[in-house]
């Protein structure tokens, strides 16, 4: 989530639980914004677990609500969608004092232990504990038995930061002299050293596209441009909702999409399904990349 998306999220937040009471139209004129806009946005409320009222035509959030404790507990997160928003703050530029504001007030309801309880099982749930608190202490690691898809072998690494969920996490790899991600699955266990980490300003996480492709820090990404149909539209805006901010309409029944992506695996599985709604423009590696995979399949 882009930063002047999420302000205008939280502006929305603080009228919704202001003492005066507000009409959609108020709140359109308030903020500056369509009330398509302001509906999206208050289902998607409803959705991550707040409790909408409306009364006399306003509406706002009700404060009777069984989570409406106080003001770090105006809505009910899962620590799922904690997660996600942990990680849209992270995405806010460092000098940003916003950035720093929210995540205390995040933390004071949800800390990372308890995320990691609730979204992680089994094995897998006391490696993720070791890496928070490497983290935490900034800390170097060893990854026992990590199965990559060429061997399995120890890493020694600094790990520092988690991608959505802890399916990965980012790491330094001290003997490849770079940043990697690491599937927290295929960790047999983790070893946490005395070391601290000796390459903090190397700490840079990859890319990652809307289509969940990774490409390491400084990879060179590949420009894409779609031209959707309606039904591609609605399949991408519901899949892989972060294409909103990379898509523009044309007119009542096509849509532009243009972005660039970490590789051409994933979108090139999107479009696979829909090329009767989908035309490629202006991406000829896209169009070889899907030609030689549908052709590869056929025979």
């Amino acid at each position: 989530m882009d930063q002047p998306k999420l302000e205008r999220l939280l502006r929305l937040m603080k009228l919704l639980t202001a003492n005066v009471e507000y009409s959609v139209d108020d709140i359109a004129e308030r903020l500056d914004m369509s009330r398509r806009t302001i509906y999206r946005y208050i289902d998607s409320f409803r959705e991550a677990g707040f409790v909408i009222k409306k009364s006399r035509g306003c509406i706002r959030l009700d404060k009777e609500s069984p989570h409406f404790k106080d003001i770090s507990q105006l809505v009910h997160f899962t620590e799922e969608e904690a997660v996600i928003l942990r990680r849209a703050i992270e995405s806010i530029d460092d000098t940003n004092l916003l950035k720093q504001n929210l995540k205390r007030k995040l933390y004071s309801v949800y800390d990372s232990r308890t995320l990691a309880d609730t979204i992680v099982k089994g094995r897998n749930s006391s490696n993720v504990h070791s890496l928070i608190e490497a983290i935490e202490n900034k800390q170097q690691v060893i990854l026992h038995n990590y199965q990559s898809s060429h061997s399995i072998r120890d890493r020694r690494v600094e790990p520092f930061a988690f991608t959505t969920n802890y399916v990965n996490v980012w790491c330094y790899d001290t003997e490849d002299g770079k940043c990697k991600i690491f599937k927290t699955a295929r960790i047999d266990s983790v070893e946490t050293t005395s070391t601290a980490w000796q390459h903090t300003e190397q700490h840079r996480e990859g890319f990652i596209d809307i289509f969940r492709m990774i490409a390491q820090p400084n990879a060179e990404l590949i420009p894409i441009k779609l031209h959707l149909g309606r039904l591609a539209y609605n399949l991408i805006m519901e899949e892989y909702p972060l294409s909103e901010r990379y898509i523009t309409q044309l007119n009542d029944s096509r849509w532009l999409l243009e972005c660039k992506v970490a590789n051409l695996q994933g979108v090139a599985r999107f479009v696979t399904g829909l090329l009767d709604d989908i035309d490629i423009s202006e991406s000829p590696e896209l169009k070889d990349y899907i030609t030689n995979y549908i052709n590869k399949y056929l025979k």
